[in-house]
């Protein structure tokens, strides 16, 4: 029996995985960077920590805290333009405590990465605007390219 990974990190307190899709680039790449998760043991985390949570029943999600409220979360991928809203404690599994790149591992104390994390949080503002604007144009360009 295959168990998921709420309870390998229940059971053993740490997970090493591969990243699975794009949301936290470019901090993490889709089947090249590994990610070490710790077990959530309590403690209300901070803004700028990358949390892994449930999204629904099934879904796991890595997506770093941009805003702390009392009782929920406000959490955002790297990549990504829509923030989630009303994530608990109770729905964080753990956070991410270290990243391996190019066979070299990175823990989240290192200057390096703190400095990484302030600035994706001090230009997020700016960068979700600009993906939006893109994102828009984009489509824009398709509609017209479409009609010719």
């Amino acid at each position: 029996m295959t168990k998921t990974i709420a309870e390998f990190l229940e059971e053993n307190g740490k997970l090493t995985y591969t990243n699975v899709g794009v949301s936290m680039m470019p901090l993490l790449r889709q089947g090249k960077d590994l990610f070490t998760i710790e077990k959530n043991s309590g403690q209300r985390y901070k803004k700028g920590d990358v949390v892994l949570f449930a999204r629904g029943t099934s879904k796991y999600v890595l997506h770093r805290i941009i805003k702390v409220l009392p009782d929920e979360y406000v959490i955002l991928g790297d990549n990504c333009v829509s923030c989630e809203r009303g994530v608990k404690d109770s729905d964080i599994y753990g956070m991410m405590i270290s990243f391996v790149r190019n066979g070299k591992e990175h823990s989240v104390t290192e200057k390096r990465y703190r400095a990484y994390t302030a600035l994706v949080l001090f230009f997020n503002p700016v960068r979700v605007f600009f993906k939006k604007l893109w994102l828009k144009a984009k489509r824009f360009l398709k509609k017209i390219l479409k009609r010719t």
